[in-house]
């Protein structure tokens, strides 16, 4: 056995990795928030200030602090915005849970008591905080995406790279039929393609319809454009047919080398020939094409593109309808490639965007599918502004999905931090103790806003507690119940008619995972390190000798 920690020690131990890992990210919370450098171990250098970017990066080895790194992760996909936020309410949760237990309050009660307070916030979100989309409409959703942008590099163009996310979000809508006949309509981000290119300066970045492809035509010979294309996606190296490895072949004239050259040809030939007679007027593959395949592609003015990524391939293959092609290896014997593996795109052209051309596939066939081309300095700048780019998208598409949106600015923490005091008092079990301070702990995310925004943040959020407050009482002010902070002035303000807004379910979703991550780590009361033990030969253990009989 290996080292055993117990008790109050371990919760202590793991409740100070839990706050390092917050106190990493607490200063990148908020419009005014701060960047960190991060560089690993060859040099490589990320400049962010993404929660779940910052976490990932890190090497943890904690076991609590890396179940915050995965909550930020699992934020990130579900999301894809508010990663810093929850790790730092989930690690004020852990905090205050651990001061209570240092004052004799069993760690079951703890939970159950946070468990209802989680409830009970949901609840009131749903009733009271959240307002339908609808009514709202597009300068609602530019709100959003311009919310979730104002903490990152896109911040001072938010109004520019607003728009671009949601005409690029709405580009890609799909309907399909769900259950009892009712349409289901979807925003499939992953065909909203972002590429990155040096150069001009970021307002000169664009949003394309169609899917690009950061490629080139394999020969300048073939044309630049194809209407009504029709698409073969390999996943095969086309270069010239070779006699197979360890094949002996004896000959008594050199003529008949000449025969079997010219038969590799001709069954080189012969493959490319199949692949065109489908009527494929664009080849697309992962690997190679050698010069004696591009010579007939040429020669039948069909478009081919090698090298191609495995994932833009799949991506292409989805929105066109194609299938990807693995082997042509059942081709030997047909007399033709399968026309229905092909996919369909009402045009396939090469276009120079920046330093370089992008081969663009338009009018795809089973889906939308636009680009964004984005266009800056240098590749820090770039990445960040996709993963900035990326954020809205994601706030967007839950935001249309779920068509409901609450205001931001700290304005939810605040009045459910009210709220659950309130309820609290109501309850005449221990429980109360733990619901308080997961009302108090709710209140970690405007003083960190402030603090972040070189504000007074006790005064701030005392004056935004005392709007709440009147709003919670008294039911004729109900317009104070969408007040936040104002972090640039330092002031509060209400934040849903200036249209600092954020989808309904990203806030839920954030108190859900921060519970539970919580509640997981409150759970541990007993950390055992197991050493490693010595491989021994087994044959030894069993006494040695032949065949493991003792005394030979």
């Amino acid at each position: 056995m290996g080292d055993r920690t117990m008790g109050q020690d371990v919760r202590t131990q793991n409740v100070t990795a839990a706050t390092a890992i917050a106190n990493i990210v607490k200063s990148s919370l908020g419009p005014v928030g701060l960047d960190k450098m991060l560089v690993d171990e060859v040099g490589d250098v990320t400049i962010t200030n993404d929660g779940a970017t910052i976490l990932k990066q890190l090497d943890v080895e904690h076991p609590a602090a890396k179940v915050l790194v995965e909550l930020a992760d699992l934020q990130d996909q579900e999301v894809g915005d508010g990663t810093t936020s929850v790790v730092i309410v989930a690690a004020e949760l852990l905090k205050r849970a651990n001061e209570l237990i240092k004052n004799n309050i069993h760690p079951t009660t703890v939970m159950a008591g946070y468990r209802l307070a989680l409830k009970e916030a949901v609840k009131y979100i749903k009733a009271n905080l959240c307002v339908p989309v609808d009514k709202l409409g597009r300068p609602n959703l530019i709100n959003a995406a311009k919310t979730a942008m104002s903490s990152k590099i896109l911040g001072p163009e938010s109004d520019f790279f607003a728009e671009m996310a949601v005409d690029a979000v709405t580009a890609v809508r799909t309907e399909s039929g769900g259950d009892l006949g009712k349409k289901v309509v979807k925003y499939p981000v992953s065909a909203v393609h972002i590429l990155k290119c040096h150069g001009l300066s970021l307002l000169d970045s664009k949003v394309e319809p169609g899917y690009a492809l950061n490629c080139v035509r394999a020969s300048q010979g073939m044309p630049t454009s194809v209407q009504n294309a029709k698409i073969a996606c390999l996943d095969i190296n086309l270069q010239r047919y070779k006699m197979q490895m360890g094949v002996q072949v004896v000959v008594n004239d050199v003529k008949e080398v000449d025969a079997i050259r010219q038969r590799e040809m001709d069954i080189t030939k012969e493959r490319i020939e199949k692949i065109l007679s489908s009527g494929a007027t664009v080849v697309l593959t992962t690997k190679g094409i050698d010069d004696l395949c591009l010579k007939y592609f040429v020669e039948a003015g069909a478009m081919a593109v090698r090298r191609v990524k495995k994932e833009d391939m799949r991506r292409i293959a989805k929105a066109t309808g194609a299938s990807i092609v693995t082997t042509l290896a059942d081709m030997e014997g047909n007399e033709t490639f399968d026309p229905e593996v092909l996919g369909q795109a009402d045009e396939v052209s090469e276009q120079r965007v920046g330093d370089g051309e992008l081969i663009f596939f338009k009018g795809t066939k089973t889906q939308a599918s636009c680009t964004v081309v984005l266009r800056g300095a240098n590749d820090f700048m770039l990445d960040e502004m996709d993963r900035a780019l990326h954020d809205s998208l994601m706030v967007i598409k839950r935001m249309l999905e779920s068509n409901v949106l609450v205001a931001g600015g700290g304005s939810v923490e605040t009045a459910l931090s009210i709220y659950l005091e309130s309820f609290a008092t109501t309850l005449g079990s221990r429980e109360q103790l733990a619901i308080a301070e997961f009302a108090e702990a709710l209140l970690v995310i405007p003083k960190t806003l402030a603090v972040n925004a070189a504000q007074d943040a006790t005064e701030l959020v005392a004056k935004l507690r005392a709007y709440h407050n009147t709003s919670q009482l008294q039911e004729d002010k109900t317009e104070y119940r969408h007040y936040g902070l104002e972090l640039v002035e330092g002031k509060v303000r209400d934040n849903l008619a200036c249209g600092v807004v954020e989808p309904a379910i990203s806030k839920i979703k954030s108190f859900r995972f921060a519970t539970e991550a919580a509640i997981t780590i409150l759970r541990i009361d007993d950390m055992i390190k197991l050493d490693k033990q010595e491989q021994e030969d087994p044959r030894a253990r069993r006494g040695g000798g032949m065949g493991g009989m003792p005394g030979m």
